[in-house]
């Protein structure tokens, strides 16, 4: 475009005038075309959208009535095809009493120390929840003829927690351990006598002084790696940091080994080994919680620290209400152990005089109804023998026995050359057996006893209750529990080589009729012939009364009812048996599908 053209084209534009009225038609007519628009495409769109909206509403409240209608139908329907049942994982807590001051199975003493050793090691056998003998890492146990030497053959896929196989040279080492007098072991004496060689990587020969029936018994011991402890010296084993984080090939592997607030309660956790050779555990986690006082136990329930217990407070203990209490039958029996080398029980018609005029029935009575146990061993462990009866209480026959024998009523204490017909009676303080002391002193007091009761303590004498009562023999009396065990084998406790200091006749019985007949009993393999010996043993006993048999021992067991564990049934050769079924407890319950 020129200059001269753009100059033309100014001077139109100055020339314009603006015309007021043309520009108000067209404002009007825009107002108007505008005003159509808005309601053809927003204000009808609108009323649209309103009816829409009415449309969502009502088909969202319809899906919430399918919604709802349907949740109602799954509960109602809900027990049809599902039911609470127990599942796998969680965390079994148990209480029991410790102290636990070692996992070293070679040391393991109190409840909680055995607890532990059973659960994180195994032993070539164990026992079924009937109470019987079975393979563990044993595959077959064999004797020869002499039934001197047995011969153990083992699985092939046993491993240790770090993944090792077990060998037969594990066990060959283990047996060394618990011979040496270094060691020190709870078991040395059982196996002072006892020789152990590995033929091969997977059998084991034992090879006996002598023949002895119940030895399979003794197989049941915890196995230790020799990899691991080979080269430790038996003097230092007690010391030595395997005692706090042992490794073992039991069904649960140690996680932890925790002091809570002082050393008196510590907590073992647990896990389950998922290569365990029986299959792996149920239970994720198992916490064992050892404890110093009865109480402290009941402490720990109250406050749902842990989900079942042992070792509880003697009598009557008020429980949460979701826990239950179970009472199982031990092959253990409570005795008054009347001691033959007293200067008055000596006498075996003053022996006699307290089996006829004490009754069994009130004492077991005193602590809640305890099954009966009057023989030296349980009955339930002689097939097709029926025992001996203790003689029926007859206070009459008794006095006259006493009278006899010299002892003159005088007053109400019976007396002979001026002297007292006094017993001292003797037990570890426990509100149990203080309850037995008690109803036992009484009632020979009616007989012309004069009784003093002693309680011992422990921890107020410094002394442990052997050291200061059983080897010494510092009593007249002794209230006191025998592990008999699951084999009818009383040697140990009955026996007149085991009636020194150190041996376990604590009533110094000494019988040769009975020494002959024990002896003979546990060199036969013979089941028949055994029960029939021990028949024999049960009726010497009693005509020689070194002892007076007062209940059989119980195991008192509470827990929640969300776990499942165990049931009992059957007479436990020891509490740690609880666990024969261990593989199969839970912690946990959960909704599952039932199977039609």
């Amino acid at each position: 475009m020129g200059e001269e053209e753009q100059k033309n084209n100014w001077r139109r534009f100055k020339k314009l005038k603006l015309n007021p009225k043309h520009l108000s038609r067209r404002a009007k007519r825009a107002e108007v075309v505008t005003t159509r628009h808005a309601h053809k495409f927003v204000l009808r769109r609108l009323a649209s959208i309103r009816a829409a909206r009415r449309q969502i509403i009502n088909w969202l409240a319809l899906v919430a009535v399918l919604i709802v209608a349907i949740a109602l139908q799954m509960a109602w329907t809900h027990d049809s095809y599902e039911t609470k049942a127990q599942v796998a994982g969680g965390t079994y807590a148990e209480g029991m009493l410790g102290p636990i001051q070692t996992l070293n199975p070679l040391y393991a003493r109190s409840n909680a120390e055995l607890a532990a050793s059973k659960l994180i090691f195994s032993g070539l056998l164990d026992y079924d929840t009937t109470g019987k003998l079975r393979n563990d890492v044993a595959l077959s146990i064999t004797a020869d003829s002499a039934g001197k030497v047995y011969t153990a053959h083992l699985r092939d896929d046993v491993r240790w927690h770090d993944g090792t196989l077990l060998t037969a040279d594990d066990v060959v080492f283990t047996t060394a351990m618990m011979r040496h007098p270094d060691t020190r072991a709870t078991l040395a004496s059982s196996w002072e006598q006892v020789k152990a060689r590995a033929l091969d990587p997977r059998t084991v020969q034992f090879t006996l002084p002598s023949s002895y029936g119940a030895f399979p018994h003794a197989l049941t011991f915890p196995i230790l790696p020799k990899h691991l402890l080979g080269e430790v010296d038996p003097g230092a084993m007690m010391q030595h940091s395997f005692g706090i984080s042992p490794v073992g090939s039991g069904p649960f592997s140690l996680r932890l080994l925790q002091t809570v607030g002082s050393s008196e309660e510590k907590i073992v956790h647990l896990s389950g080994w998922e290569s365990y050779h029986r299959g792996a555990p149920s239970l994720a986690r198992f916490e064992l919680h050892g404890y110093a006082q009865p109480a402290d136990i009941v402490k720990a329930i109250n406050e749902h620290d842990i989900n079942a217990a042992l070792d509880l407070p003697s009598g009557a203990t008020i429980l949460p209400d979701d826990f239950t209490m179970t009472t199982h039958p031990l092959a253990n029996g409570v005795y008054a152990l009347l001691n033959t080398r007293s200067p008055v029980l000596k006498d075996k018609q003053i022996r006699r005089a307290l089996q006829l005029g004490t009754d069994v029935e009130k004492v077991r009575q005193v602590v809640g109804d305890a099954p009966q146990l009057d023989s030296p061993v349980l009955p339930s462990q002689l097939l097709g023998v029926t025992l001996p009866q203790k003689p029926a209480l007859n206070a009459a026959a008794a006095q006259q026995l006493l009278q006899k024998a010299g002892w003159k009523l005088a007053g109400e204490t019976r007396t002979k050359r001026g002297q007292p017909l006094r017993i001292e009676l003797a037990a570890v303080k426990d509100a149990r057996y203080s309850a037995v002391m008690n109803e036992l002193a009484r009632q020979w007091r009616e007989l012309g006893f004069e009784v003093v009761q002693k309680e011992f303590d422990g921890r107020e004498t410094g002394q442990s209750f052997a050291q200061a009562v059983l080897q010494p023999r510092a009593y007249d009396v002794l209230i006191h529990e025998l592990a008999i065990g699951a084999d009818p084998d009383v040697f140990a406790y009955w026996h007149s080589s085991q009636a020194g200091a150190l041996g376990r006749n604590f009533s110094s019985y000494k019988s040769q009729v009975a020494d002959d007949i024990l002896v003979s009993a546990r060199l036969s393999s013979d089941e028949t012939l055994r029960a029939q010996k021990y028949r024999a043993f049960t009726r010497q006993w009693l005509a020689d009364a070194p002892a007076i048999g007062l209940y059989q021992s119980v195991m008192e067991y509470a827990k929640t009812a969300r776990v499942s564990s165990f049931t009992g049934g059957t007479t436990l050769p020891s509490p740690t048996e609880r666990y024969a079924n261990v593989l199969y407890w839970t912690a946990e319950q959960g909704n599952v599908y039932k199977t039609p």
